[in-house]
């Protein structure tokens, strides 16, 4: 019997990562009937399209249209924050015959794993031992999977990369507004994250300031904030007194793409990158990356994180010297892995014209 296949997962905004992923999944498998059931911080409505108010209606969800479904999961708090849906999860997987699918997205999963509480850890212990497979965003997922926690399910890794769109979609005046002395500036460096210690705004502002101070030349930030998470008190020592920085909250994906294009460098400085969607991005728009060793770094700068020196040379050289060749051919190279991924998936999850 043909499974009908489900994608779950939060959709934007905010646009964090896996939201981004999702929204852009769909634009490429929602003709083959694959259902969307999402959540965010504004209702979508569409055919296929199931929105939950909070995780509660989940459940409920389940039990009305999810009886032998495919479903692909994209949730935060089955696997990666196991929450108490863990065992109502489960016993509906039994009683309604739910394929499960859990594609892990969170690179800091290991490293957090450590710190988990035994609740926490009988919780992860319980789901991943129900899922039917998983996917995967790097190797290093997939190998803690295996020799660390000993799932014996097959694990695919399939990045999460995915094709672009081709939105031609220009700044709103608004945000042309909002960005003025940005756009205005001599240099323009964007950085991608939350305001929380592990994003590393602190050390890329320190370094655009080393810069500034350094060159004396008129060099400005953009911090786009997905606002899933924040730390005020970081926030507020990240940005006193530095009137150089804008900072613009849930911009949208399609805006994004132009202010990447704006800028002359962008600094990815997330400690537990998984893949690094953003950084792709911003190739694909012609822009110099700079970031962590975490995640994708092919055709990068890289440094490890909290190393300050090496960030602020990287940053100097990639000020003072184009490198757009470089960005071109990389460019075409995700492009086709980007391609190819998305054939993967299909693959995976079994729909139409794989």
């Amino acid at each position: 019997m043909k499974r009908k296949v489900v994608l779950l997962g939060p959709y934007p905004p905010p646009y964090g990562g896996v939201s981004v992923y999702i929204s852009t999944l769909f634009e490429f498998v929602k003709n083959d009937g694959v259902e969307l059931w999402t959540y965010g911080d504004r209702k979508i409505d569409g055919p296929n399209v199931s929105f939950m108010i909070n995780r509660a209606a989940l459940p409920w969800l389940v039990l009305r249209r999810g009886s032998h479904a495919r479903i692909a999961d994209n949730t935060h708090f089955l696997i990666e924050y196991p929450s108490l849906l863990v065992p109502i999860w489960v016993a509906i997987k039994a009683l309604v015959g739910f394929e499960w699918v859990k594609i892990i997205h969170d690179g800091s999963l290991p490293a957090r794993f450590a710190g988990f509480s035994k609740w926490r850890r009988a919780l992860f212990r319980l789901a991943s031992g129900r899922v039917s497979r998983f996917i995967v965003v790097s190797e290093e997922l997939g190998r803690w999977l295996r020799d660390e926690v000993g799932v014996k399910q097959e694990i695919s890794v399939i990045k999460s990369l995915l094709p672009g769109t081709d939105s031609q979609t220009e700044l709103s005046s608004s945000l042309r507004t909002e960005l003025a002395s940005y756009l205005s500036a001599a240099k323009r460096v964007c950085s991608i994250g939350a305001f929380i210690p592990d994003y590393g705004f602190d050390q890329v502002v320190e370094a655009v300031e080393q810069v500034r101070q350094a060159t004396g030349d008129n060099i400005e930030l953009v911090l786009l904030d997905g606002d899933f998470a924040s730390d005020e008190d970081y926030r507020r020592r990240v940005l006193s007194e530095r009137g150089w920085i804008t900072v613009l909250r849930n911009v949208a994906h399609a805006e994004v793409a132009q202010i990447l294009k704006h800028s002359d460098a962008f600094i990815r400085g997330f400690r537990f990158e998984s893949y690094g969607l953003s950084r792709i991005e911003a190739i694909w728009t012609g822009t110099p990356v700079i970031a962590t060793k975490a995640g994708e770094t092919r055709g990068m700068l890289t440094y490890d994180f909290g190393d300050r020196d090496q960030l602020v040379a990287h940053l100097r050289t990639v000020l003072s010297e184009p490198t757009s060749a470089d960005t071109s051919v990389w460019a075409a190279r995700y492009r086709e892995e980007a391609e190819s991924n998305l054939r993967e998936l299909r693959k995976v999850l079994q729909l139409n014209n794989s």
